[in-house]
């Protein structure tokens, strides 16, 4: 089991964490990891571009000339791509660009993406995360105590008794930094932002639900 330290709000090391090798020190599969990133970023393009075809534009219904006498080359409608103002030829159309990954392969994706965390010391578990105010300087200050400019910042799935939302609105206009709950994770954004830093509640959650 990998062996990680526990931090509190001002930085100070308070103690350690075994984390689970069937969570954190898994074998890492790149290619699941590779896929599900393309799968996530496929499936938020809109696929909405549209240009009309000669049979969707206006006009054009007549032929421009007569077929042979005029010297010109033979013209069946002023709306044909070659014209200005006609059609495309293959024009673009809308389509869905999403597909789907098994349940499987998103979990062994998602667990390789924490792996890779744990292995590159880009992990910080905190003991809690609370703040009794909405003040970013206060959600900086926690950052710099860790030695961090960005990051993930992992919370627990939200608990009647536990109010985190000062957190989340302290954080949200700090650039190179977002944060998520253990039921929303994705390994999209656990790679894309430089470190992840996790508290030990949301430790516990990941593991018991992805075990």
């Amino acid at each position: 089991m990998a062996n990680v330290s526990v931090y509190n709000m001002e930085g100070k090391e308070v103690g350690s964490l075994e984390l689970s090798d069937a969570i954190f020190g898994v074998e890492i599969n790149e290619h699941l990891v590779h896929m599900a990133v393309l799968q996530q970023l496929a499936n938020k393009r809109q696929g909405t571009q549209k240009a009309k075809t000669r049979s969707e534009v206006r006009g054009g219904g007549r032929k421009p000339w007569r077929q042979k006498g005029t010297g010109h080359a033979r013209q069946g409608s002023i709306r044909a791509p070659q014209w200005k103002g006609g059609g495309v030829v293959f024009a673009p159309a809308p389509r869905d660009y999403s597909f789907k990954m098994n349940k499987k392969e998103k979990r062994a994706a998602l667990k390789s993406a924490l792996t890779s965390r744990v292995n590159e010391q880009k992990i910080f578990v905190l003991d809690e995360l609370k703040l009794d105010e909405i003040k970013t300087k206060k959600m900086v200050g926690v950052l710099n105590a860790l030695g961090v400019n960005g990051g993930l910042i992992v919370l627990n799935e939200k608990k009647a008794e536990v109010d985190d939302s000062n957190v989340i609105l302290s954080a949200r206009n700090i650039p190179a930094v977002k944060v998520s709950r253990t039921n929303s994770i994705n390994v999209y954004d656990i790679l894309k932002y430089k470190t992840l830093i996790v508290t030990k509640d949301a430790v516990a959650t990941i593991e018991e639900v992805y075990a």
